[in-house]
This record gives structure tokens, C-alpha cells and sequence, in this order.
């Protein structure tokens, strides 16, 4: 029998419903602890659980607590380790709640993490200033870095040897710029580093949609679920996937830490899942519509967008066929001027919502360097392109010429702006909230 896609597989995989009262959907399991048929196979689960022992032919694996697993949140994890055809999946309270875990489960004192350096500013934060209290070596590249350029740093840094992890963001966030994830596994296979390297791939930014990071070398796949995954704006949640044997050791953490998420969350995760592919592919029509329109458009000094990759713009362009499947649905752009007219620019806009996050149903619009990149120092955001004038887009499911015309009212609310630019930029209209 052919084998189904994905999308065919959300409304049904891992849950029978004959064994739940015939419930089409999977029920939420609200239960804390669960009871074992007998003190025998309670003791045999709490080995295996516990890593006791290993697992053998005819063990039967039961539910045991909700920190452990729970058939709700099994069931979510089953499916979307179907989009990334991963091995295992592990769902976390948070992004990054599944970032900090995996950081935790592989990286100790005196071990170097290789790292690209545009990156969510929560995770770049826990990189600069956590890890270097716990001991652990950090170093950045850049997506434009050959792996040549990197090894010779590398090699310069005196660190090789100590390489464990290397962790990067592609798109980066909020510059949107790719970073090649079979060259890093490369880059990690070639190391002269005394320990198994481990690639972890941040996929929030495409999604498991449109980007497979663990079909292209890495070992990890890690996602805030409360974007594109969960896409509603109602819950937080983070997942990680993998290979089964590093997934162990995730769990194992996440069992101590005690960062599952909840079986609600699971639910509405689950929800989700089956119009995942849905949503996904209308955002990146629409943005590109979007991107579009802002691509010529006389106000805007830079357009940053991986679907508008051209053969000229290289090894980025390369990357994007090579590797992505959708240029995606977030946009950002630098506003002329700088912060006064970023500022004025959102405030302006009626339907596009001003929030942070992305990816869910609903378009929303932020300032980086005040919001979402705030805690990350000045001289390094500008050294990275985040400035006072980058306005990042996250564009959702309403029609793409509402979000056009919207787009429009931000930049009518502008006042210091040539006359000409006006005529060229603004249809005035009005929207009806």
C-alpha cells in the first residue's frame, strides 16, 4: 500500500478509537498518575522508565505519571514526529523549554557550542549569559561563513577538540537569512573534535512544512509549537525531534526537569496538526503577495524574504532550493528613516496586529530591537542588521489585499514623507473593526 501523506494522517494516527467509547477524537487524559495491573509490572515500568534496564522483546510500555507520558500528549507527539520523519518526538511546556532541555541533556562544563548568531533573543540570552556560568564554551558563525571560514575559526579558537553541539537557526530570526544545515553536518563530521557532534536545527521560522532539517544531516529539530505547530495564538509549547537514542536522553532530562507540556496543551496541539499543512501554504501565499508589494515600494530601504531569492543572490539562493521547500511567511524590512517612523509605521496599522510571536493565523507586526531582540546588546544587533529601522511581519490568513491595504495604512501614518512617495504608496481606504 502507498504510503499516506501526512496531512491524510492528523485526524487519526496513534488514536483507535474502538478502545475510547468510539471518540473520534483523541480523549484529553486529565489524570495525573495511572494504575498498574499488578506491583510486578509497576516495578518493571519504573525500570525501563528509569533507565534500569534495557528494554526487551515482550515489555509492554504502560503509562506510569503525567511527567513521564500520558496517552494525550503520546498521541500529539506520535504525529508530529510524522512531518519531520523523525524517529521521536518530545513535547516541551515551551520553546524554549525543548531548546534549554536539549542544551542541558548534551552540553557540560568545558564543552563548546558552535552556534550561528542571529537568533531568537530568548535563546541567544540563555547562550551568552547562561551557559558560560554553567561552563560551557560558546563561539558564533555567520550563515554566510563557508565551512572552510568556520573550521579555520575553529581551529583559531583552540576549542575544536571541546566541539559537542552545534546549534543553529535557519531562517535566522528576524533577518531571515539561511544557514546551510547539510554544510554543518559536514563541518560537524569533519571536526577534530574528541566527542560525537551533535547538529540541532531551530525550524520554528519554515516549519515542518516546509523545511525537513533532519533529512539534510541534523540530528535534532527543535520548535516553539506555539507558532506555526499549535498556529492559533492560544497555547505555548515547544517540541524536539530526533533520532531515537539522543530522544532518550531529552527525555530523560525533561522527566527531571519536569517541562512537559500539559495534556490540554497536547489536545489543542493535536487540533492543530490537522490543519497544519492548510494554513501553512495560504501564509506563504499571502506573503509573498505581500513581499511583493513591499519589494519596490519607496519607503522601504530593505526587503528581507527568503521567497524572493534570486540566482544572483548566490549561495543564499542556492540554499533556499537546495534545502526549503516555501520561502516561508515571515517578512522584514528596514523603514526609512529609523525608529520614529518604525514606530509610527505600526502604530498605524488597524488589521495587522501589534504583538510579538508568529506563524499564527492572524498577521502581527513588531520592532526587534525593542521587542522581541531587546535584551540582545545594541552593538551586536547592529552588527547583525537588527536596527532601530527593521520592522518584522508575520503574515496570517486573512485575504493578502486586506493585509496590503493595511500595510498601506502604516505607511500613510508616516509624516515625514515626500509628497511623491505618498501618491505612489497609499490607496486610501477604511476598515471596519
Amino acid at each position: 500500500m502507498k504510503k499516506k501523506h501526512p496531512q491524510s494522517l492528523m485526524m487519526s494516527f496513534g488514536h483507535r478509537p474502538n478502545a475510547h467509547n468510539g471518540a473520534i477524537k483523541c480523549p484529553i487524559y486529565q489524570s495525573s498518575t495511572f494504575v498498574f495491573p499488578s506491583a510486578e509490572i509497576g516495578k518493571r515500568q519504573f525500570e525501563l522508565a528509569y533507565g534500569l534496564d534495557e528494554s526487551r522483546e515482550n515489555d509492554e510500555s504502560l503509562f506510569i505519571y503525567s511527567r513521564l507520558n500520558n496517552p494525550t500528549l503520546e498521541v500529539c507527539e506520535k504525529r508530529l514526529a510524522l512531518w519531520d520523519k523523525a524517529e521521536d518526538c518530545a513535547l516541551f511546556s515551551s520553546g524554549m523549554a525543548a531548546i534549554t532541555t536539549a542544551f542541558f541533556s548534551f552540553l557540560k562544563p568545558g564543552d563548546l557550542l558552535l552556534h550561528s548568531h542571529t537568533l531568537y533573543g530568548g535563546t541567544s540570552h540563555f547562550i551568552a549569559e547562561i551557559l558560560p556560568k554553567l561552563g560551557v564554551k560558546t563561539l558564533s558563525f555567520s550563515p554566510n561563513e563557508s565551512k572552510e571560514q568556520i573550521l579555520h575559526r575553529l581551529a583559531k579558537s583552540g576549542e575544536e577538540a571541546n566541539l559537542k553541539m552545534i546549534y543553529a537557526e535557519t531562517p535566522c530570526n528576524p533577518t531571515l537569512e539561511l544557514v546551510d544545515i547539510s554544510m554543518l553536518r559536514d563541518l560537524a563530521d569533519e571536526s577534530i573534535s574528541s566527542q560525537e557532534i551533535i547538529v540541532a536545527i531551530d525550524n520554528t521560522n519554515l516549519g515542518p512544512v516546509w523545511q525537513e532539517p533532519l533529512s539534510h544531516g541534523a540530528d535534532l529539530v527543535l520548535y516553539s509549537a506555539t507558532k506555526y505547530i499549535a498556529g492559533h495564538s492560544d497555547v505555548v509549547a515547544g517540541a524536539c525531534l530526533g533520532k531515537a537514542s539522543l530522544m532518550q536522553t531529552i527525555r530523560t532530562m525533561r522527566t527531571f526537569l519536569g517541562n512537559m507540556t500539559d495534556p490540554n496543551t497536547a489536545w489543542l496541539v493535536s487540533r492543530s496538526l490537522e490543519t497544519l499543512k492548510v494554513r501553512m501554504d495560504q501564509q506563504a501565499k499571502n506573503a509573498q503577495k505581500v513581499a511583493e508589494y513591499l519589494q519596490d515600494h519607496p519607503l522601504v530601504e530593505k526587503l528581507y524574504f527568503p521567497g524572493l531569492l534570486r540566482p544572483a543572490d548566490g549561495e543564499q539562493y542556492e540554499i533556499l532550493k537546495r534545502q526549503c521547500l516555501s520561502g516561508g511567511a515571515m517578512i522584514s524590512f528596514d523603514i526609512k528613516g529609523g525608529e520614529n517612523e518604525a514606530f509610527e509605521f505600526l502604530n498605524g496599522l488597524k488589521l495587522i496586529k501589534l504583538a510579538v510571536s508568529l506563524g499564527s493565523t492572524e498577521s502581527l507586526a513588531e520592532h526587534p530591537a525593542s521587542m522581541t531582540h531587546a535584551g540582545v546588546p545594541k552593538e551586536e544587533r547592529q552588527a547583525h542588521g537588527i536596527t532601530d529601522k527593521m520592522i518584522r511581519l508575520s503574515i496570517g490568513l486573512e485575504h493578502y489585499e486586506d493585509i496590503i491595504n493595511d500595510v498601506k495604512l502604516g505607511f500613510s501614518n508616516i509624516r515625514n514623507v515626500e509628497k511623491e512617495e505618498l501618491e505612489f504608496a497609499y490607496d486610501v481606504f477604511s476598515i471596519e473593526m
